[in-house]
């Protein structure tokens, strides 16, 4: 499978100018037979640390305002994670990157270690797998790419690789071509510690007294840096994964990982699951756009604690791959009958 990172300008707070320019990489990707493009964190809007008022381009999802604002990036090929500032409920903001695939968000994954010190998002709480094609993967959002055992977690869950959407524009002082080494060793070792491709998208430039170099590569699941993207230049970095032959990775999440992925569901009896069980769940996972009674099929028992289950379209597309506690799903009982629904523009 072939896939881009895209190092993207550096633009001005509240700019939604980066939908025009990734539109334009999205065509190139399609011509090149990509199928996933990742850009920048904050892409779109920009850091809301950055802001005086992030209420001005904090995009809600829920609405659909999303899917509206990211529809010029709609292909039946390519999909692509976008970053921005998600309004949350209560006022909250969280720093999220959709993933956005044939005109729908699919997913949206909210950064769980927004700052160092201190930051206006909130952070996130689920580390949920995807699927494009062949490709099970996760999604880092810069810094939480510097914890180790959030993307072992992906990995030992089935992911072939993490994306890591980056927004380096830091004052000059605090930056420098050093940040970019960093990210480049947090790469190597995530890559040889979990046997996963790491594709970070970048911004880079300099405005309103912020700059960044560029930290945008592709590295290979043996920890060969495969792919550069020129310093102060916007780039695309385009490489393909073979995702078949993914070095297994037998570290299982251990218990902090796994409440820090689950779900919040109410908890039921549990009961002994085994892979390729077909199991219905107990309650609405809004996020994922699931409803009670979807059925799914178990494809990986992480013990006691923790399942992975798919669901899918009648037509065979997955709509979700999710980690769940075993009460959050039931067996089928032979008073069950099976139906459809259509997936709503609201289900993401």
């Amino acid at each position: 499978m072939r896939v881009a990172g895209y190092q993207a300008p550096l633009l001005p707070s509240g700019s939604v100018e980066a939908i025009g320019l990734i539109a334009e990489q999205v065509k190139v990707c399609e011509a090149a037979g990509v199928e996933i493009l990742c850009c920048p964190e904050a892409v779109i809007g920009g850091l809301a640390d950055d802001s005086d008022d992030p209420d001005h381009f904090a995009i809600d999802v829920e609405s659909g305002q999303l899917r509206t604002l990211l529809s010029p990036l709609a292909s039946d090929s390519v999909t692509t994670i976008v970053g921005f500032t998600e309004a949350g409920a209560d006022g909250r903001w969280f720093n999220s990157a959709a993933v956005f695939s044939r005109n729908k968000v699919v997913g949206v994954y909210r950064k769980m270690h927004p700052a160092i010190n201190r930051s206006v998002y909130t952070p996130g709480a689920a580390a949920d797998l995807f699927k494009v094609g062949g490709l099970v993967f996760g999604i880092a959002i810069c810094r939480d790419s510097t914890f180790a055992e959030l993307v072992q977690g992906m990995a030992a869950r089935g992911a072939s690789a993490v994306f890591v959407p980056t927004n380096n524009a830091l004052a000059p002082a605090k930056g420098g071509a050093d940040v970019v080494a960093q990210a480049r060793q947090t790469d190597v070792q995530r890559a040889t510690e979990c046997g996963i491709w790491v594709v970070r998208a970048d911004v880079t430039g300099r405005i309103n007294g912020l700059e960044s170099y560029g930290s945008s590569a592709i590295t290979g699941s043996d920890g060969t840096v495969r792919q550069v993207a020129r310093q102060f230049e916007p780039d695309l970095l385009i490489g393909a994964i073979d995702v078949r032959r993914r070095r297994e990775y037998l570290v299982r999440p251990s218990r902090r990982d796994r409440a820090a992925i689950r779900h919040g569901v109410s908890r039921g009896p549990s009961m002994t699951l085994r892979n390729l069980d077909v199991v219905v769940l107990r309650d609405d996972l809004s996020s994922q756009g699931l409803k009670q009674g979807d059925l799914g099929t178990v494809v990986e028992v992480y013990g006691p604690d923790a399942v992975e289950v798919e669901f899918v379209t009648a037509s065979g597309r997955t709509q979700a791959l999710v980690t769940l506690p075993p009460s959050a799903v039931r067996a089928v009982g032979d008073n069950d009958l099976v139906a459809v629904r259509p997936v709503t523009s609201r289900d993401v």
